[in-house]
């Protein structure tokens, strides 16, 4: 076997590929692979943001991995606590080793007559291009652009005097005690950093053009802290994860049946962290709960903040910047010294690679997505991308455990190529992610579409997918294996002589 040719070629050494990773190591003994990753470190997002107080906005008992428990007492926990995990997770399953750093993959060209994926990568520090190929490529890239985060252009931007920053790209030498600071945004990055910084010392206003809805989690799973004095700590995760995973659901589904009742549940919970003072149009949303994600911080640390005065929230449109901080629709004059912009991410499929099939470029809004693993008519490829309403480790998991008993199925069938064919033509014009969410919306002509049926129907249910992905047959009338070459049955006699 060839150093620069694998069974399987995962992109990405952070939760997901860490993830895929380990599956393999665990359930395809007998294929080889590689990840490549871009950065020096794993852990991708969480190597990557660096502003303060960066944190999960899932649980970890649902955010970790099925096959490692997250054995720390903070229910959400900070982005070094989850980056090292991730490591330990890699170490433990001897996955490091196979990482190759400071690679980057530009292109990503599937070969019919090689029956093969042959990948071109850029060395980050030296711009030296490697080729490498593989049988089967699993793309772990997370879900945007890792170069640059969404930034809408402001008039007046440059009559600033201050620093005007983007959390994807924070500075870590950033002094910002005893300076006004105004955080554009109201979603979870902007929730986070107004009480982190306000606890630093920075006196900072969170300016959003629309309220979005906030829920306080437990900042220690106390139910979990009792436990692991009389049961081990694997089975107290496993029993955290259950628990967790079906509140998430039940959550959701409400939200979905009783918006009215959710939704008076969540304001009148925000009402009594922030007291009968307080001006609640800064957290009344326009719409229902869950057709935008929500946003959880711990203990309440945002209402706290905001009770206590240390920081503030107003609800405007931004008419310009000016020398001294931003001039509001209303006519209110924000100073400040630094501007924050939380304004979101840009999705960015696949990691941005360039990727064709047999040369003719595969266009992501063209395809559509099968089991919400594979894509339409591309061979020998999946992708991870997690739940929009829950954790997104709990669909990772999922997908890893069914590429695994796709790869051993093919395997002990000698199919050397599988695809997912669209045979009753039932793509729609629908994403795939179904969410009202901006940063979604304003991908929408880049992302995967969804069928009209199953199995092309992306439901963002852990429920509907277990069964499917974890216990379903590999076989239907979609999934196309090709290229079988069957092993020949022994003989009794060549058995026994080892032939």
């Amino acid at each position: 076997m060839s150093n620069n040719h694998f069974d399987v070629l995962i992109i990405g050494a952070g939760l997901s590929g860490i993830d895929a990773a380990v599956h393999l190591t665990r359930k395809c003994p007998n294929h080889t692979y590689a990840i490549l990753e871009r950065r020096e470190r794993i852990g991708g997002t969480w190597d990557l943001f660096k502003y303060p107080g960066i944190r999960s906005d899932s649980d970890m008992s649902t955010l970790g991995y099925g096959f490692k428990p997250w054995n720390r007492a903070k229910v959400l926990a900070d982005g070094a606590s989850i980056r090292e995990y991730v490591e330990e997770a890699a170490n433990e399953h001897g996955v490091t080793r196979h990482i190759r750093f400071g690679k980057k993959v530009v292109k990503a060209d599937w070969s019919s007559a090689d029956k093969r994926w042959n990948v071109e990568t850029t060395d980050e520090k030296t711009g030296k291009k490697e080729c490498v190929s593989a049988n089967f490529l699993f793309s772990c890239t997370g879900y945007y652009n890792y170069d640059q985060g969404y930034r809408p252009d402001f008039p007046g931007e440059e009559n600033f005097k201050g620093q005007i920053i983007h959390p994807q790209h924070w500075p870590e030498d950033l002094q910002y005690a005893g300076k006004k600071v105004v955080v554009i945004g109201s979603g979870a990055t902007a929730v986070t950093l107004v009480p982190a910084m306000a606890a630093k010392g920075a006196d900072v206003t969170m300016l959003q053009r629309s309220p979005t809805y906030v829920a306080t989690v437990p900042e220690v799973d106390q139910i979990s802290v009792g436990l692991r004095r009389f049961l081990p700590n694997t089975a107290v995760y496993r029993m955290a994860r259950a628990r967790n995973i079906g509140i998430q659901r039940l959550v959701f589904k409400l939200a979905q049946q009783r918006p009215k009742l959710v939704r008076r549940a969540l304001l009148a919970a925000a009402r009594r962290q922030l007291g009968d003072d307080f001006d609640m149009s800064h957290f009344r949303p326009s719409y229902n709960p869950w057709e935008e994600r929500l946003c959880a911080v711990p203990n309440g640390d945002l209402f706290k903040s905001l009770r206590e005065g240390k920081s503030h929230v107003v609800t405007d449109h931004i008419d310009k910047f000016t020398e001294n901080g931003i001039l509001l629709k209303s006519g209110q004059q924000l100073e400040a010294d630094i501007i924050i912009t939380a304004t979101g991410l840009n999705i960015q499929m696949l990691g941005g690679i360039q990727g064709t099939v047999d040369g003719k470029p595969v266009h992501p809004n063209e395809t559509m997505v099968y089991k919400g693993a594979m894509l339409k008519d591309v061979p020998n490829m999946s992708m991870i991308f997690g739940y929009t309403n829950s954790s997104w480790t709990l669909k990772a998991d999922l997908v890893c455990e069914y590429v695994c008993r796709v790869l051993n199925h093919m395997e002990k069938t000698g199919a050397q190529v599988v695809v997912p064919r669209d045979k009753e033509d039932c793509q729609s014009e629908e994403n795939f992610l179904g969410m009202q969410s901006g940063y979604i919306q304003r991908a929408n002509n880049e992302l995967p579409r969804q069928g009209s049926r199953a199995p092309w129907l992306v439901v963002q249910n852990y429920f509907y997918d277990l069964p499917r992905l974890r216990f379903g047959s590999v076989e239907d009338d979609v999934l196309e294996f090709s290229d079988y070459q069957p092993v020949k049955k022994k003989g009794l006699v060549a058995s026994l002589l080892g032939a």
